[in-house]
């Protein structure tokens, strides 16, 4: 059985299906899948498309920002939660307060099935299931090692880190056609003299077709184990005493 928090720190999940193109799009796509859910995401707005790509130069990393195909976003009236359609993409996106995966989880099956009813996709290319969490602290000198198990390591020799770091790795599962991509990362605070670390776990199905468009149900629960077994195994009993862990 999952552990349940009265605080839990999410701040965002997110569900995105990118799929193999089938066919030229239709660009009445969008809004015939708002007909079916504007009663629950009733205001729109259109996000002009923007991708950050990373490449290593003589120099070290350098970024280019190339354009993308724009998105429409529909929105609930409180904002907490959103869709997202772009060609052969959908998003379905639960901002705070986050309820309960079994709440989520109906929400993302609705869309993903009028999505495939209109857009009548050929099959995934990828499956993201993400959690993104923000833990903060009054104190902006911490020991990491007291909160999480996963952290950057640093040589007693060296000065502690803690004013700025992000540790990324990717782990395989399903012999390397899924992993977990795990970072760990300081982020700017929401307000002064705090200390804010994200944690932000993606599984993520990496190779296409692996999973057929009927069996994306028991994917989601799948990944959503997974998540949360990967949540929990980088974080201590302290940690868990800041989101208010309920005992049974």
């Amino acid at each position: 059985m999952s552990r349940k928090y009265k605080k839990p720190p999410v701040v965002e999940a997110l569900c995105e299906f990118q799929f193999i193109p089938n066919q030229q799009w239709d660009l009445t796509v969008p809004g015939l899948i708002y007909r079916k859910v504007k009663d629950e995401f009733p205001n729109k707005q259109q996000q002009i498309g923007v991708s950050v790509q990373f490449k290593p130069t003589e120099k070290g990393l350098e970024h280019t920002v190339e354009s993308a195909p724009p998105r429409i976003q529909f929105f609930r009236k409180d904002k907490t939660a959103l869709i997202q359609v772009a060609q052969d993409l959908l998003v379905v996106n639960q901002l705070k307060p986050y309820p309960t995966w079994n709440a989520f989880k109906p929400v993302i099956l609705k869309c993903f099935n009028i999505y495939k009813e209109i857009a009548n996709p050929k099959a995934f290319k990828r499956i993201g299931l993400r959690y993104i969490n923000i833990i903060e602290f009054d104190n902006k000198r911490i020991k990491l090692e007291d909160y999480f198990r996963y952290y950057p390591y640093v040589p007693n020799d060296l000065p502690p880190v803690q004013d700025s770091f992000i540790v990324r790795t990717e782990f395989p599962y399903e012999e390397g056609k899924e992993r977990v991509i795990l970072s760990l990362a300081t982020v700017i605070p929401s307000k002064p003299n705090v200390l804010s670390i994200l944690l932000d776990i993606d599984y993520v199905m990496a190779t296409p077709e692996l999973v057929p468009l009927d069996k994306v149900s028991e994917w989601l629960e799948k990944a959503h184990e997974r998540v949360e077994n990967v949540f929990e195994a980088c974080i201590t009993d302290k940690a868990r005493e800041i989101f208010g862990e309920e005992k049974s």
